[in-house]
């Protein structure tokens, strides 16, 4: 059925309905497009391996772990908003706790058949869930519709910057389409009323342990915990036979290849996940060395969120940025492709979508402006990091994750 703008959907139970008791609510532009780009350039740049085949997640334990801490900044005013919306349609204020905030994407081959979110025994503290699209169906990815076993409406269509609410129960049950093609992106949260689930408890406390506190230029380099984490295999794979590495794949998605300046012809993959490597395409290499691939990976995704921005900058530099490659380097590049990915279909077939998009945005990308993004992603970085440690003090008091006013 149709929904208007900030329409509430709500069933009630037979001859209770006095007791107002709601199942479900569908916010339409409740995230801007700007909102959504962020978290989709933080879960681009960021995302591990997920919980199910061919999905990938990014939560903010992890962007911690990572040293990306500061990018759980962009998330802060956006749980608040959701939380005082379950709060005030459940009819539950101020009792509400986040347990769970994370990016989750599904790619091609992804799926979910009918089940409730609180379906199992360790998860019976989850009451309700929210789930914010952030890429739209038809545009983004094929397949990957949303349905619920009962009630109205039945079928969502996801559309970037809505937003669906819905109690994590047996009222509740649904499943997703197996997604065709294209990555499928959402911001998802579960709540629950048990304070010993807090989310933002085990955050603080892992802050507290965190780099956080350094005061060193390199702060904000992203630190990779371990590479078990973004190495993709259809098959159980612990010594990375098969499959590809997810951080290569997205810059091969984009055009992008990889070099290590270093040594490494005796060396495996685990060994160059955390080494300096640079940028390669077609037959050039960009001069600039990047801290890991984590770190080429997030300037590259900011270069596609925000490249637009700076178009002035002029393609003829481009000398002065990128030179050629010799033959020692390029099979050098193809040595560490063989390393990062063991099965190039596989990784094309998860990530490449709308490819003729992207090579058309590689026509106007050159070294110079690559240059001048890796410079803006620090200031973002920085910026955020710096909001993260005027917070922090007030976080840690209350115990509690919550936007604090400028000049506080």
């Amino acid at each position: 059925m149709p929904l208007k703008r900030e329409t509430e959907n709500w069933m009630k139970m037979g001859d209770e309905a006095e007791i107002n008791q709601r199942w479900r609510l569908i916010l339409e532009n409740f995230l801007t497009l700007e909102e959504c780009r962020e978290l989709e350039f933080i879960h681009k740049s960021c995302c591990t391996v997920g919980y199910r085949p061919y999905v990938f997640s990014t939560t903010l334990l992890h962007l911690v772990v990572s040293n990306s801490a500061q990018l759980i900044m962009p998330f802060v005013s956006i749980r608040e908003r959701l939380k005082e919306k379950a709060e005030e349609f459940f009819g539950c204020e101020y009792e509400l706790f986040v347990e769970f905030t994370g990016l989750i994407s599904w790619t091609r081959g992804a799926r979910i058949g009918w089940h409730s979110d609180d379906n199992r025994p360790y998860l019976k503290q989850r009451e309700f869930t929210a789930v914010c699209y952030l890429n739209s169906y038809g545009v983004d990815f094929e397949g990957g519709l949303f349905h619920f076993q009962d009630g109205e409406p039945k079928t969502i269509s996801p559309l970037c910057g809505d937003c669906v609410m819905y109690t994590a129960d047996s009222l509740n049950v649904h499943s997703v389409d197996e997604v065709t093609s294209g990555e499928r992106l959402t911001l998802t949260l579960w709540f629950t009323r048990d304070s010993s689930h807090d989310e933002d408890a085990k955050l603080l406390s892992l802050l507290s342990q965190s780099h956080l506190h350094d005061r060193l230029p390199d702060s904000c380099l992203p630190q990779p915990p371990s590479c078990n984490m973004y190495w993709f295999s259809p098959k159980d794979d612990p010594n990375f036979k098969f499959g590809f590495d997810i951080c290569w794949a997205r810059l091969h998605a984009l055009g992008y290849g990889i070099y290590f300046p270093q040594d490494h012809s005796l060396s495996e993959y685990p060994d160059l996940f955390s080494q300096d490597v640079q940028l390669v395409r077609g037959n050039k290499i960009f001069s600039q060395k990047f801290d890991s691939i984590l770190h080429a990976l997030q300037v590259v995704q900011f270069l596609y969120w925000k490249g637009k921005e700076l178009d002035s900058t002029d393609s003829k530099e481009d000398s002065s940025y990128a030179e050629g490659l010799s033959p020692k380097r390029n099979v050098g590049v193809d040595f560490f492709k063989s390393e990062f990915s063991k099965d190039d279909a596989l990784a094309e077939s998860v990530f490449l979508y709308a490819s003729s998009d992207v090579k058309e945005k590689q026509h106007r990308l050159g070294w110079a402006k690559l240059a001048a993004v890796a410079e803006a992603w620090e200031d973002y970085a920085s910026n955020l990091r710096r909001e993260l440690l005027r917070s922090f003090a007030h976080w840690r008091t209350s115990q509690s994750i919550y936007s604090v006013p400028y000049g506080s």
